[in-house]
């Protein structure tokens, strides 16, 4: 058979989609250009690492990797549940916050259903809705890089069925006041289900005027899932754990029906125990976060670059130039960061807080790369 042949075995919907752009990792960049030192800034990953506690937590949980995990996430359930004052029976888990976003499309979405997100968007907030089916309307960002309520409040119809959209925003890193979270609420139609993609969390609680999105939300009593996950601020990207807060019970028992039925692997679910349990760990590392996100801003500011406000451990900025083009050039440097590829937004780069020296490793490449730039330009 020959590629479009086999491009027709797919449902239509799917052969339209474009791929996620999952980001490069470190190794193929080392590969690809000879180099020994790399600043991997591209995947919003936590520098300092997990805590302490989950190395013993995962070799332990490996002595028993031939027994399936515990479907339930009992253990975990029971922590968060604690943890957050919400009911273990409001509560959801999957392999990543990424998977309960397709369970959520495949379980809430049909033919010609409409889903409003934001644009720049976090690209399978576009993917997963439209591979079941739906439309999404994308509500464009303020020219300051801001969520613009009135025009989402607009775009919602009597054939949205979810509005989805990450708070903070990714990959702007802003986040709704109270009074805005509110409006959106109170304009929230009775047969639109809120998913509110709070990923990172923990980063943006770490500042003072952030609000309880949480408490605003149960207290609309709209319906609702609003998804978290430890692969950001608790540092275990690599095990793969997120988890949802829903409305009602009745939500979780929709999701769990396409949920597979080990989708926690057993190591992640130890893992996001103890890292759950350290609290002065993760105070280290929003803190670290925090003081290096205001050393960035300040340090791009000097070079003539502006960047968009951030609550997250990222920031969002754009140069002269298309963004491939100084993605590239960094790469060669030995620096990893995400261009943006979304229409509009081409010349957008974000880039992750990271360590001390990864940080120097990148404000020193980007200076010589867009001195080089400047130097072509003239």
């Amino acid at each position: 058979m020959n590629a479009n042949d086999l491009n027709l075995l797919a449902r239509a919907e799917v052969r339209d989609l474009a791929s996620y752009n999952a980001g490069l990792g470190s190794d193929a960049v080392r590969q690809r250009f000879g180099l020994t030192r790399v600043a991997k800034l591209g995947s919003n990953e936590n520098p300092m690492g997990p805590a302490p506690a989950v190395t013993a937590a995962t070799a332990q949980a490996c002595d028993e990797i031939a027994l399936y995990p515990d479907a339930s996430c009992q253990i975990l359930r029971a922590a968060l549940s604690k943890k957050l004052g919400v009911p273990g029976d409001q509560l959801v888990f999957g392999n990543g916050s990424e998977d309960l976003l397709s369970i959520i499309s495949r379980v809430f979405l049909d033919h010609d259903d409409e889903v409003v997100t934001v644009v720049p968007s976090f690209g399978l907030h576009f993917i997963y809705p439209m591979a079941a089916g739906a439309r999404v309307v994308g509500v464009p960002m303020t020219a300051d890089g801001t969520f613009d309520v009135p025009a989402m409040i607009a775009a919602l119809t009597p054939r949205t069925r979810l509005l989805m959209f990450s708070c903070p925003s990714n990959p702007v890193g802003c986040t709704l006041s109270a009074d805005e979270l509110q409006q959106l609420l109170d304009a929230l139609p009775a047969h639109c289900l809120l998913v509110f993609d709070e990923a990172y969390y923990e980063y943006a609680r770490f500042e003072a005027d952030y609000p309880d999105c949480l408490g605003l939300i149960q207290a609309s009593g709209k319906p609702f899932i609003l998804l978290r996950t430890f692969s950001k601020a608790f540092s275990l990207a690599g095990l793969r754990v997120g988890y949802g807060i829903v409305s009602d019970p009745l939500l979780a028992d929709l999701i769990n029906r396409l949920r597979t039925p080990f989708n926690v692997n057993r190591v992640a679910q130890a893992a996001a125990v103890a890292a759950l349990a350290d609290d002065e760990h993760l105070q280290a590392c929003l803190s670290h976060v925090a003081s290096e996100r205001r050393r960035l801003v300040a340090a791009l500011q000097e070079q003539g670059l502006a960047t968009a406000p951030s609550m997250a451990n990222f920031l969002y900025f754009s140069t002269p130039w298309p963004a491939e083009i100084i993605n590239q050039a960094l790469l060669r440097e030995g620096v990893i960061i995400k261009p943006w590829r979304e229409v509009g937004h081409t010349q957008y780069l974000r880039v992750s807080i990271g360590s001390c020296e990864d940080n120097d490793l990148f404000l020193k490449a980007l200076a010589r790369v867009l001195a080089v730039q400047e130097t072509r330009t003239d």
